[in-house]
């Protein structure tokens, strides 16, 4: 019942007092990226959504256009904004449309759907989420293979207590700035992959 209904309400009602509440700071973070980094203010990417399906995921612009690797265009700015998690904010919009949850798998991009072995596919069988089991558990500080068995223990089974608790523990994370360090890219795990490439 509560997967049905409940969760559904629960991300209406709590992305609705969210987005109130955080307003003013919303508007800090978009006019500092604006000062910083220039326009566009957001950054707008294809991840996957239940099923698979594709949605354009939306989150305040960290790294500045241009040449270079992503860590140098990153800044010291970008880095203190993911590290905050308050680039995440635009994703309320997300979950009040239904493409997200407040709790569930982070989404990751389209590339990495034909990645996925058996067991970690069972991810997509939710809304992905703010938070998740893996965000709760340190973020990027575990390794790919770790995330996305949460992901698929979660998705297995979910509950009010169990997405209530989620959300303190990755706030209690964010705040500790636990796993903030940027994750290298998802290099599969299915058949004949190498396991040295798990990488965070």
């Amino acid at each position: 019942m509560y997967e049905r209904w409940g969760k559904r309400a629960l991300d209406i009602v709590g992305a609705t007092l969210l987005l109130a509440l955080l307003a003013p700071l919303m508007g800090v973070v978009a006019l500092a990226v604006l000062v910083i980094l220039g326009r566009p203010v957001l950054f707008r990417q294809r991840r996957a959504g239940r099923g698979g399906a594709p949605f354009v995921l939306l989150k305040f612009r960290s790294m500045r256009e241009g040449p270079g690797p992503d860590a140098a265009r990153l800044g010291c700015f970008g880095r203190a904004l993911r590290a905050s998690a308050l680039d995440e904010l635009p994703q309320l919009v997300n979950v009040l449309s239904g493409e997200m949850s407040l709790v569930g798998p982070r989404p990751l991009p389209l590339d990495y759907l034909p990645l996925y072995g058996a067991r970690q596919r069972q991810r997509l069988r939710v809304r992905p989420g703010l938070a998740g089991l893996a965000q709760a558990a340190g973020r990027n500080a575990l390794s790919w293979e770790a995330r996305l068995e949460l992901d698929a223990r979660y998705a297995a089974r979910q509950s009010l207590a169990g997405d209530l608790g989620i959300l303190l523990r990755s706030l209690g994370v964010v705040l500790a700035g636990r796993g903030a360090a940027a994750s290298r890219p998802f290099t599969g795990n299915g058949p004949g992959a190498n396991h040295n490439s798990w990488l965070i």
